[in-house]
């Protein structure tokens, strides 16, 4: 017995448009025709357009299909799909859990959801900040920062306060405040002396992503109280 290709779409579960695609691709063979030129498909094109099919469905792509020769599972290919599946999986996962975080914390959505007890206080340029820290730096780091936001309130408002036209002796004042609290932070949180040491991915990438970000939320005057107490840290004069 033999069908025409409308027929045996029908049998596969399938489309005309996708039996034709499969002849493009070369992934399944043209049928012999008849005198009048109709297609005669056999057996062994529905089992094959029922072997694409599932394999399709597996996730793999028809150039993959079409490298296989027709084998139905080969390792290298399956092993290849089930890591990818895994990777995928595990994506789906952590979304899952930030989603379940966000409701809990009602945290806005345009804040990571461990973030979300400090919304109040968090302007719009701490928000684009602590967006790309999460997106660059191991959870560990993100969580050691949530703390320390809780726990810094004080030094984060001396530097906001910080206007761009502030006194050299104002900024000075901020910048020892500012050493002492790193002083005590490195201590805690060594990786804050070196946060490429933390980054999620490339060292280098993250180091520029989070420079970038500060340098973008802070305005001159609080920039150089940064880089005083940096200066002060190493040179040990900052307030204890």
């Amino acid at each position: 017995m033999t069908w025409s290709t409308r027929q045996l779409a029908e049998l596969a579960g399938t489309t005309v448009k996708t039996v034709r695609h499969y002849h493009d691709m070369g992934v399944l063979e043209l049928p012999e025709r008849t005198a009048n030129g109709y297609k005669q498909y056999r057996t062994a094109h529905l089992a094959r357009l029922l072997q694409v099919k599932r394999l399709t469905e597996f996730g793999l792509s028809l150039s993959e299909i079409r490298a296989m020769g027709g084998q139905e599972s080969p390792d290298d290919a399956l092993d290849r799909l089930d890591a990818e599946l895994a990777e995928t999986i595990e994506r789906l996962q952590r979304i899952r859990t930030e989603l379940a975080a966000t409701r809990a914390s009602q945290a806005p959505l345009d804040i990571p959801a461990r973030f979300g007890s400090l919304a109040e206080r968090l302007s719009p340029e701490d928000r684009v900040m602590l967006t790309v820290f999460s997106g660059v730096l191991q959870e560990t780091a993100l969580e050691d920062l949530r703390t320390l936001m809780t726990e810094h309130a004080g030094e984060d408002a001396d530097l906001d306060r910080l206007t761009v036209d502030a006194r050299d002796e104002e900024i000075e004042a901020v910048a020892r405040r500012l050493a002492g609290a790193m002083a005590r932070d490195h201590a805690r949180f060594p990786w804050l002396a070196d946060p490429g040491s933390a980054a999620l991915r490339g060292r280098a990438s993250a180091e520029a992503a989070l420079g970038n970000a500060v340098a973008e939320r802070c305005n001159a005057a609080q920039l150089k109280a940064l880089a005083l107490a940096k200066e002060y840290l190493k040179e040990g004069r900052q307030d204890r």
